[in-house]
């Protein structure tokens, strides 16, 4: 599909990937619009935090087979620095924690906007988090919510969430939510959402669910109505109902 406005944002084509010396993704076909919402489901080890970081260029992650396209530029080869510039961001499963680096400080650096950057802290309910080390002595929800706060802050035109509720209550889950669903109904804005809960599934709209085992991406159909079968049926039954399949 030619690249133009309304065309794709991310395309993967025969995406393999290496990590510790293993073959971690297979021949993975993925392709996310402009302006929409993919969901990605899977067990655990089944290569779907790879794939994220394959996106965004994390050292130690070598792609030995197909391309990685974004915004119409083959990005195999570039910078985490260079991809950020382009528009793709992360929200980390499991946020670094750095003494010496106040929150507030990441917040500057990331928008001049104080407007944007007060108003987006009371939406988190992250005011009073401002002056503190980054995610040092946060609990989970504050830490979620911060990466959220980077995040949108960042305004990349591609987001991609690693279990973003994971470890996450109910109430931070619906706080995150809501002020991700505000941000994805932005022009242009796209996202890549993995979730084991499902739980993000109520505040956002997304238009495909996609699963995926051992590396390969399995079927593909609407999430919320994928997620029901596998919270019924479980992962394997994916396998037994479709060929591996080319998302896109």
């Amino acid at each position: 599909m030619p690249m133009e406005k309304k065309g794709n944002l991310l395309e993967i084509k025969n995406l393999t990937v290496e990590a510790a010396g293993r073959v971690i993704l297979k021949d993975v076909i993925l392709s996310i619009p402009r302006g929409e919402v993919a969901i990605l489901f899977g067990p655990n080890g089944s290569g779907k935090s790879t794939l994220i970081k394959a996106i965004m260029g994390f050292s130690g992650y070598n792609i030995t087979g197909g391309e990685i396209i974004f915004a119409g530029q083959k990005i195999n080869s570039m910078s985490i620095e260079q991809r950020v510039k382009l528009g793709i961001g992360l929200m980390y499963q499991h946020p670094p924690k750095i003494r010496g680096v106040k929150l507030e400080q990441v917040a500057r650096f990331l928008s001049r906007d104080t407007k944007k950057i007060k108003e987006l802290s009371n939406e988190l309910s992250l005011s009073e988090h401002l002056s503190r080390d980054l995610n040092l002595d946060f609990s989970g929800g504050e830490m979620k919510r911060s990466e959220l706060f980077q995040i949108i802050l960042q305004d990349p035109q591609l987001l991609l969430l690693d279990e973003p509720e994971s470890g996450v209550d109910l109430e931070n889950i619906s706080t995150m939510g809501s002020v991700l669903n505000e941000y994805l109904k932005k022009e242009g804005k796209s996202a890549l959402i993995i979730t084991h809960t499902g739980y993000i599934l109520d505040y956002i709209k997304a238009k495909r669910g996609c699963v995926m085992i051992g590396g390969k991406l399995w079927c593909v159909g609407n999430p919320k109505e994928m997620f029901g079968e596998i919270r019924k049926f479980g992962y394997e039954k994916c396998k037994e109902c479709h060929e591996p399949q080319r998302i896109g």
